[in-house]
């Protein structure tokens, strides 16, 4: 009996690799984009990659294996290797030193990307967040409900609502702190379900240290 037992669980073992009966081990994705005016405003001094100034525009932070209870997964394996993204414009880095983006995009991969391998592989990670982009465009969106980077301050209701209205979800935003301590527009989340391809309703939105009001400062 036992033997018959052992038998049985083993060939249900190889119908599941076969077959997929192992689900991945997170919930959604966190689409974070970040405004490179903040950071360069806290950091003091702004490192242009070796490509040039980027573009006026939200840059991708990344794409980040999250749990239903907000958290994200990271270093789930430090010596996975990487690819290299071709779109300086969309995925920027702002590092010291300045580099091409590889630094940058080999650590996004190793501390989210391997989380999300029985999913997507190493391009699909990448291309899945410059996909959602060109869907959404934040900047093109806020500009739309009047709400530019030009160092005015907004309400934190209006751009969530201007967010909303265009792509049918709240975000959740995260705010830093400029020279002069006034709260300014840092990064946007967005949340995209398992496949990373399409947009879904926030599990719960990041608490992003924003005030009522607060600055969308020029790049």
């Amino acid at each position: 009996m036992n033997s018959n037992y052992a038998i049985f669980i083993k060939l249900l073992l190889v119908q599941c690799l076969a077959i997929g009966c192992f689900s991945q081990d997170f919930d959604f994705f966190y689409l974070v984009q970040q405004w490179p005016g903040s950071y360069c405003d806290t950091k003091q001094s702004c490192y242009y990659p070796t490509t040039g100034k980027p573009k006026t525009d939200f840059g991708i932070h990344g794409l980040w294996s999250s749990y239903n209870d907000g958290s994200y997964l990271s270093n789930c394996n430090p010596n996975s290797p990487y690819v290299q993204s071709k779109k300086n414009a969309s995925w920027p880095t702002l590092a010291c030193p300045s580099g091409n983006g590889s630094t940058f995009w080999s650590h996004e991969w190793e501390k989210h990307g391997t989380c999300s391998e029985s999913i997507l592989n190493q391009h699909g990670y990448f291309q899945a967040p410059l996909n959602l982009k060109d869907k959404v465009d934040l900047l093109q969106i806020l500009e739309s409900a009047r709400i530019h980077p030009d160092g005015s301050s907004y309400s934190l209701s209006r751009i969530s609502d201007a967010i909303k209205g265009a792509v049918g979800y709240a975000p959740g935003m995260e705010c830093n702190v400029d020279a002069s301590g006034n709260s300014q527009l840092y990064q946007i989340y967005l949340c995209v379900d398992t496949s990373g391809s399409n947009l879904i309703k926030c599990p719960v939105l990041p608490k992003g240290g924003c005030a009522s009001n607060i600055d969308f400062p020029t790049f």
